[in-house]
């Protein structure tokens, strides 16, 4: 069956076609047969068919309804296919349905990137592993180190909940159309067991989202009108870039 959907700017399509890169992230994920994996945006199914050979079954979450008969006749029995938005997605269930946890891979639409990967983060406890093309700056940004000057209120967020690694750059040319910035293949393992002890999610996220957005200012100064937050003296005259995972969690502890 030919597929003749165009990509749409309004979901952020672009379609992965480059064999060696497709292969190369095959080999990065090593698939395992008994695998409950599940991609996001499989698209016209680049990443998708060529990974079925290696899993009983694929999971496929996506939104175009013009692209899921292409991928349901191409798929076969194999392939499950979810024609909803992944923000809606309840991966609790999907893990308790299989029995075990989930696998995710996908292609992440670059404007929508970060909310894909909150949501994903809320069923941590459910998912042993994530690869994921991201804009390549997003992911220099989630790896980023303390002190860095990528170093922001995306990797705090992201490094306390998991192992964060870059694997290898892919350049714009692999994808229909090409997107205009580099792009690179992350893998993001959720700590099992916690490596981290969060007591206040929300007041940790509070405070690390204020302290970034005032990064100039010494954290005296940036968390000032938190009425209720004492500054320990060993972070009153950092910045929010220099304060670890760790550090974060101290402070709002």
């Amino acid at each position: 069956m030919s597929i003749h959907s165009r990509p749409k700017k309004s979901f952020g399509q672009h379609f992965l076609h480059d064999r060696q890169i497709i292969q190369k992230i095959i080999t990065g994920i090593h698939p395992q047969r008994s695998d409950f994996m599940v991609e996001i945006g499989p698209g016209r199914g680049a990443l998708t068919l060529p990974l079925l050979p290696h899993l009983d079954h694929l999971h496929a979450i996506e939104l175009d309804r013009d692209l899921v008969p292409f991928l349901a006749a191409e798929g076969g029995d194999k392939l499950h296919i979810l024609q909803q938005d992944v923000l809606t997605v309840d991966f609790k269930a999907l893990a308790l349905s299989a029995g075990k946890k989930i696998r995710v891979v996908g292609n992440l639409p670059y404007n929508i990137s970060t909310p894909i990967l909150f949501h994903l983060l809320e069923y941590k406890e459910f998912i042993s592993d994530m690869y994921f093309m991201l804009q390549k700056e997003v992911v220099e940004r989630i790896c980023a180190d303390p002190g860095s000057k990528t170093y922001g209120r995306l990797s705090v967020m992201i490094q306390v909940h998991c192992e964060a690694n870059p694997l290898f750059t892919i350049l714009p040319g692999a994808f229909t159309p090409p997107p205009e910035v580099d792009s690179m293949l992350l893998c993001l393992k959720p700590y099992d067991p916690e490596r981290f002890v969060m007591n206040n999610p929300q007041r940790f996220a509070d405070i690390v989202k204020l302290a970034f957005q005032t990064r100039r200012k010494t954290l005296r100064n940036a968390l000032k009108n938190i009425t209720d937050l004492t500054v320990p003296e060993a972070f009153a005259h950092q910045r929010a870039e220099q304060l670890s995972v760790a550090d974060f969690l101290t402070l709002s502890s």
